[in-house]
């Protein structure tokens, strides 16, 4: 199977992850789904314990978990190439739509009614809500975890900096450590990986070093390209749970600085829901409409590849090492953690900045709350309850 995979080519991978790219809507929940019926059911390129063990692997690392399927699909399927083929036909789609939103509103921001930008603002309330209400739910089932997600989303709330969800994510894996009960998993079959653990160790390295020397040398040198690069590339490597999370980080990193004002970063997370792909693309839009340069189409591409660049690293550096991982009792408990911190984070990004900048008035709770039912319990697509809030938004404002 593995030669089979590794005579496919990379155009092939790129034609089949560009139609789901394009396809795709629904969060990185769907987008698993979508991965298993297309190369498991249809393809048959993998089997089922094959592809459950690499979803695994995919929520154990920071990122976005259902573009690092597709990356380590690529890779399973036509090497490095593959890997680069998933992942541009996947991300591009919603990518470029960002980027031409970013440079509509830019350009041409006193033609869009400030009512509908205001209603996009009000569909993230109802979106971030009902991440964090199905996170709660499945990664904090207990009173100890409860308590760190709480604990961590006080912290974040009083100190909403970069460097402190940072720590807090770090405490929250020794907390685990001491607090949470792991639980020693069975070994999984181990996937077909040709690669050797010091290329894996390589990548490893290669994320790490990026990780330190990026803000060392943004910082001496001062250059606002790396600057941007060392922004996004961090917020990619720091994300745990993937999705919805990266929103906290992405607003300490750029809101703060000026690069983009509150009321333009919660009218593209809000846009972001409605394109399919993976919502990393959210960090598209926020290079393209910076009021610093590198800006438009150049900032744009320069943040989409900085953010989605660790998901590579860590998952070519984590496949080889994979099977021995998984089953360790003491990286389950430090996960533990680490995911009810998460939740926490984005429990106050809730607050601050999504509530805070969009709730202004009775009618913005009650279309925040309809909105919010008609995602968690009518089942309504999130591009069709974000398209809903901006027409609405529109015709109230």
């Amino acid at each position: 199977m593995n030669g089979e995979r590794k005579r496919a080519g990379a155009w092939d991978v790129l034609f089949v992850f560009l139609r789901l790219g394009l396809t795709s809507f629904g969060g990185p929940i769907a987008h698993l789904g979508y991965f298993r019926e297309e190369f498991v059911v249809r393809r048959g390129w993998l089997d089922e314990r094959e592809y459950a063990d690499l979803v695994a692997l995919c929520q154990f690392l920071p990122g976005p978990a259902s573009s690092q399927v597709g990356m380590a699909l690529g890779y399973l399927r036509a090497g490095y190439g593959g890997a680069l083929a998933a992942w541009l036909g996947f991300t591009l789609p919603s990518a470029v739509a960002m980027i031409l939103f970013a440079l509509g509103l830019t350009h041409y921001a006193q033609a869009v009614p400030a009512g509908v930008l205001h209603g996009l603002k009000v569909a993230a309330v109802a979106v971030v809500a009902q991440a964090v209400w199905g996170m709660a739910r499945t990664l904090c089932p207990d009173a100890r975890r409860v308590t760190l997600m709480t604990v961590a989303a006080c912290c974040v709330a009083l100190a909403p900096l970069a460097w402190v969800q940072v720590a807090v994510i770090a405490a929250a894996g020794v907390a685990g450590l001491a607090l949470l009960p792991g639980r020693e998993l069975p070994p999984p079959e181990p996937l077909p990986i040709a690669m050797r653990r010091r290329i894996g160790l390589f990548w490893l390295a290669l994320f790490a070093a990026l990780l330190v020397v990026l803000p060392l040398l943004a910082h001496l040198t001062e250059n606002p390209t790396l600057t941007l690069v060392d922004a996004f590339y961090r917020a990619g490597a720091l994300v745990f749970g993937g999705g919805h999370v990266v929103l906290p980080l992405l607003q300490a990193e750029t809101v703060p600085r000026g690069w983009v004002d509150a009321q333009t970063f919660l009218a593209g997370y809000g846009a972001a829901q409605a394109v399919p792909g993976p919502l990393f693309t959210f960090a598209a839009f926020l290079g393209a409409v910076r009021e610093i340069p590198p800006a438009g189409w150049t900032g744009g591409l320069l943040a989409l590849t900085a953010i989605f660049l660790p998901s590579f690293f860590l998952i070519l550096g984590a496949l080889p090492f994979w099977a021995k991982w998984r089953h360790l009792r003491h990286t389950q408990a430090a996960l533990a953690g680490v995911n009810a911190a998460v939740v926490g984070l984005l429990l106050a990004a809730l607050y601050q900045p999504v509530w805070t900048s969009a709730i202004l008035q009775p009618q913005d709770f009650c279309l925040a709350l309809v909105a919010f039912v008609a995602l968690l319990f009518w089942r309504v697509p999130p591009w069709a309850v974000v398209g809903g809030c901006g027409f609405l938004g529109g015709v109230l404002g």
